[in-house]
């Protein structure tokens, strides 16, 4: 879909190069001038400066990421009310901005512009901060971060090692294995690939960033650790600019819950396929949610379900193993609470039972999706394994027992049409799909 642009904006742009931005259905822009100018080249000049504080780089350069914002400078992104006659910010209170992205400046595929926390959280975080220096309310948070304890360790580190991460409240840090950290360095896009597990080649803001990143909602980190391109459940992360992060688009779960029987059969089969793959994959890592809601998942425009929203997602080695959470307090400081309140514990490493993830899918989002869309029995059967699923109280072997008897039953239940272009046409010839 290409967005059409006026007359006159049309003329002022022709042949742009490089990626280009197109936020939609939103009165968005990063000026907040009163009255239009001749020319929309002053508006787009004098917009940066106000996108530095919407972003958040007024406070914190070192904060998720930079990679789009070379692109944003460069006048490569743009925002669809720079062609209206009054410029205004965005609003702060979305979650995130629907966008289209384009290489070449003509086709295109829509994207997703996401705040990793909300602006009052930012707010929040920013006010602990300074407060945690006796600082005045608009101290610069980079620099404070910059004198901490745990930051000075960063400096020195070599490695990346599960001390370095130990008392930050992500799921995904809760049991770090070697393994795993060195995989984060090796993969994180923010800068220049070495292929190295060593952090030589990072700067001091390089390491800042990774450390707030992991600290504030290790999402993006997760799509770069596990793509998509190698059969992760996980959108494309395309860059992070500020406190926003920019990755491919998917619709959320929620906007199904009314779809007709058979692609409710259908997104329920793949959201139980996605939750055995995060069991049990060729890494001998095992994911697990500590929570879930209704735009956990989402789904491209092709039918495909994958993560959407990954920040719940806890990750623990079963090749290496992982260090017991012990001395989690003695760990904690101010990056330990930069969202919400500080942990008194963490729990351990050993405690996640196999069947969480699918105990909370069960109960809290497969019987939104499969209420009442069947006929009897089928949908008497359904109910019965929902209910053996999403049983807490149950020991894993019948919770994935119970999972995989709805499979079963939902399986026949699916149609092969191209409305699950994911998987048509191969699935009028090949059973599997």
């Amino acid at each position: 879909m290409e967005p059409q642009l006026g007359p006159k904006a049309a003329s002022l742009c022709p042949g742009r190069p490089g990626l280009l931005l197109w936020v939609s259905a939103l009165s968005c822009s990063f000026s907040s001038l009163a009255s239009p100018s001749p020319s929309l080249v002053p508006r787009i000049r004098t917009s940066y400066n106000s996108g530095r504080t919407f972003l958040g780089l007024d406070k914190c350069n070192a904060c998720i990421g930079t990679s789009i914002c070379k692109k944003f400078f460069k006048e490569e992104i743009r925002f669809d009310s720079w062609l209206a006659s009054h410029l205004e910010l965005p609003p702060d209170y979305l979650p995130s901005y629907p966008a289209n992205y384009s290489d070449d400046s003509k086709t295109w595929r829509p994207v997703e512009v996401s705040r990793l926390v909300s602006k009052q959280q930012s707010d929040i975080s920013d006010r602990r901060i300074c407060a945690s220096a006796a600082a005045p309310k608009t101290c610069s948070i980079e620099r404070i971060l910059r004198r901490t304890g745990r930051f000075q360790k960063w400096l020195q580190a070599k490695r990346l090692t599960p001390d370095l991460v130990q008392g930050l409240p992500s799921p995904f840090l809760r049991c770090p294995s070697q393994r795993l950290l060195d995989r984060v360095v090796r993969r994180y896009a923010e800068v220049a690939d070495a292929g190295s597990i060593f952090m030589d080649h990072f700067t001091d803001r390089d390491k800042l960033r990774l450390l707030y990143t992991l600290a504030v909602n290790a999402h993006p980190i997760l799509l770069q650790v596990f793509p998509g391109a190698e059969g992760w459940p996980l959108p494309k992360y395309l860059g992070s600019c500020g406190r926003f992060v920019v990755s491919i688009s998917t619709s959320p779960l929620r906007d199904f819950y009314g779809a007709a029987p058979d692609q409710a059969a259908d997104l329920a089969y793949q959201l139980l396929g996605v939750l055995e793959s995060l069991r049990s994959n060729d890494l001998n890592y095992f994911f697990y949610f500590t929570h879930v809601h209704a735009a956990t998942f989402g789904i491209f425009n092709n039918g495909h379900l994958f993560i959407r929203d990954a920040s719940a997602l806890g990750v623990i080695d079963k090749q290496e193993g992982s260090p017991a959470a012990t001395g989690a307090a003695e760990s904690q400081d101010i990056f330990s609470c930069l969202v919400s309140g500080c942990q008194a514990e963490l729990p351990s490493c050993y405690t996640v039972p196999e069947k969480q993830s699918l105990v909370l899918v069960c109960q809290q989002v497969l019987p939104q999706l499969l209420q009442g869309k069947f006929p009897s029995p089928v949908q008497d059967e359904i109910d019965a394994a929902l209910a053996q699923c999403g049983d807490d109280a149950r020991p894993d072997p019948e919770v994935l027992g119970a999972a995989r008897r709805l499979k079963d039953l939902l399986r026949p239940l699916r149609t092969c049409d191209p409305r699950f272009a994911y998987r048509y046409p191969d699935c009028k010839y090949d059973d599997k799909f």
